[in-house]
């Protein structure tokens, strides 16, 4: 029997290596939660999750990006295939994937269920997301809903009857919340009426299930002013009686659907709540359900979001990985030219992987998307951490640890895997510009994820302006002591990976001086401390990718085979041409450099 071809989404071996001889998930099944598991179990699902995105996914990716939906005014059509592939993906019960068997789930670690969903990302990014965002719908609800809110919308969603959404943003207020002007009006059954516009609402309206469950902010009125008066509801398409059947239609109308450069398979919308396209039992608005408590809905959609953000830095990690294993297939395959010391014309030409500045792009898309993985799949093991860890002081530490790294998890691979991707193009040629080949369209499709979730000025914000300093600088402090751990690990094996060991604590050093350093107390004020917030971003995210080189570079061992020595040749590519990149970023840092501040507006 021959050995079928090594897949163009994801490295089954990367993966291996970094779940099992890196981040040993394997011990996770002596939690009392994951007992029912076993690697094999583990080993299996991954298997499926690569059966069914080869299969189901990747092959109708090129043409949902090339017929993207449309909307008749009435509703909206899309191709068949994507409905095919979700409702084979919804059969599986991946859907579930971590959540309880109680609720149909199947109970899996987080770590290894983020290595399944990498696959549906890398396969076809457009038709992943709705799955992507009813998975996060139903988990916010399984956070912060109650009993019966559960009941009647989870299971029909890890059933794929139910899809999910989450509607924030508004036409004027986009990342500024506190701006949001959707109301609802309290009903003297209990419910609110739900009156507004939301904008960019992915996956916002389709046919491809019974119901579609919008989670929607809002703001119940005489509630406080700005953020602290947000409140969360549930505004389904279609009401849902007691027993559990498809009621009348909510007032939720799709205005119409924006066609972005990506991600083209998945309906972007403007809906439009409570403006009279349809009134359940004849009263104006929206019927909504209140999430918790009033007022504080902001607090629950961070829930969310917080899912989303790592949930997007993964998709912009596949999206980057696919990228590079596809450069590197044709880079073997294409011969041109001929070596640089070749003087006969007459000879053969020979493949472009031969070419010196050829494996430097290669290694580049290497360093930044198999180092992506990695911090991924790290982040993921932290959640397991969280919610099956023995010790309340381990899961606090563990609870601070994620949250300094979600900024860094969502932005760094949006960033540098787009990076890839171009670098992917540029190892295609010309070719790699035109629409036969995928490597365009995952340059298109990740170039939303720099935007998706927050920008990345809105990242730096969060981990310059909140993260590194909270509790008194804990998380920074805790950041510092993880890295420094692995540092000090390096200094002790030894030869070259001291080297990289010492490099990696001055880089530490500069951060813990550079952050002192902007918030010192003057009169400047938080515009001037947080205006290079994105470069902040930016250097701070080398410099943990850098000690995620450096844990796989240590996890290798002694072993020698091709793939060790890929990994470790990685790891001298980040630690000499990446990481110092963050000297003169961290120069700039320290000065407290004022130029953005100081440019007059009227100058430009």
């Amino acid at each position: 029997m021959s050995t079928p071809p090594p897949s163009l989404l994801l490295s089954r071996r990367d993966l291996d290596f970094l779940l099992y001889d890196w981040l040993d998930a394997e011990s996770l099944v002596t939690r009392t939660r994951f007992e029912e598991h076993s690697r094999d179990t583990f080993d299996a699902v991954l298997d499926l999750a690569a059966e069914v995105a080869t299969e189901q996914f990747a092959p109708h990716n090129k043409r949902s990006d090339a017929e993207e939906p449309t909307f008749d005014g009435r509703r909206v059509h899309m191709i068949p295939e994507v409905k095919s592939a979700l409702d084979v993906l919804a059969r599986t019960g991946l859907l579930g994937a971590t959540m309880d068997a109680g609720l149909g789930g199947i109970q899996l670690p987080h770590v290894v269920s983020t290595a399944c969903f990498a696959f549906f990302q890398a396969a076809n990014a457009g038709t992943w997301a709705y799955p992507f965002l009813t998975i996060a719908n139903a988990n916010l609800l399984l956070a912060h809903g109650s009993r019966e809110q559960i009941d009647t919308y989870v299971p029909p969603m890890l059933d794929g009857r139910f899809h999910g959404t989450m509607c924030l943003s508004e036409p004027q207020a986009g990342s500024s919340l506190a701006d949001i002007t959707s109301r609802a009006l309290p009903q003297d059954d209990g419910t609110y009426r739900i009156t507004g516009n939301k904008m960019w609402i992915s996956a916002g309206d389709h046919e491809l299930g019974d119901n579609i469950i919008h989670l929607v902010l809002a703001k119940i009125p005489d509630g406080p002013a700005g953020t602290k008066g947000i409140s969360l509801f549930i505004v389904p398409k279609y009401l849902v009686r007691a027993d559990g059947t498809i009621g009348e239609r909510n007032d939720v109308a799709l205005a119409g659907l924006n066609h972005k450069m990506g991600y083209r398979g998945t309906t972007n919308t403007l809906l439009n709540f409570g403006e009279g396209a349809h009134t359940p039992g004849g009263r104006p608005g929206a019927v909504g359900y209140l999430v918790g408590e009033a007022h504080r809905g902001l607090a629950y959609m961070f829930h969310m979001m917080n899912e989303a953000r790592i949930g997007v830095g993964a998709g912009a990690t596949a999206l980057g990985y696919t990228g590079y294993l596809k450069s590197l297939s044709y880079a073997r395959a294409r011969t041109q030219g001929r070596p640089v010391a070749a003087k006969d014309p007459a000879a053969p030409q020979v493949p472009i992987i031969d070419h010196p500045d050829v494996r430097r792009m290669l290694l580049a898309q290497k360093a930044y998307a198999e180092g992506s993985l990695a911090l991924i799949l790290y982040c993921s093991k932290l959640l397991d951490d969280l919610a099956t860890a023995g010790q309340e002081a381990d899961r606090g530490r563990t609870q601070l640890l994620l949250e300094v790294l979600t900024p860094i998890a969502k932005s760094w691979p949006s960033q540098w895997c787009l990076a890839a991707n171009d670098l992917a193009i540029q190892v295609h040629g010309g070719y790699g510009y035109t629409r036969e080949y995928d490597v365009e369209q995952h340059y298109r499709d990740n170039r939303l994820n720099p935007i998706h979730e927050g920008t990345h000025g809105i990242q730096g914000l969060d981990l310059l302006g909140r993260k590194v300093v909270m509790y008194d600088g804990a998380g920074l402090e805790l950041l510092r002591a993880t890295l420094s751990a692995t540092a000090e690990r390096a200094r002790a094996a030894s030869g070259e990976a001291a080297g990289f060991g010492a490099q990696l604590q001055e880089a530490l050093d500069r951060i813990m001086a550079v952050t002192a350093r902007i918030h010192e107390p003057d009169d400047s004020g938080a515009t001037a401390r947080l205006a290079n917030a994105s470069l902040y971003l930016e250097a701070v995210g080398h410099t943990v990718l850098a000690w995620i080189w450096l844990e796989q570079y240590l996890a290798c061992g002694s072993r020698s085979e091709p793939f060790h020595q890929g990994k470790r040749q990685a790891t001298r590519y980040f630690f000499r041409y990446e990481l110092p990149r963050t000297g003169p970023q961290f120069d700039l840092l320290e000065a407290r450099d004022r130029t953005a501040v100081d440019m007059e507006t009227d100058c430009f």
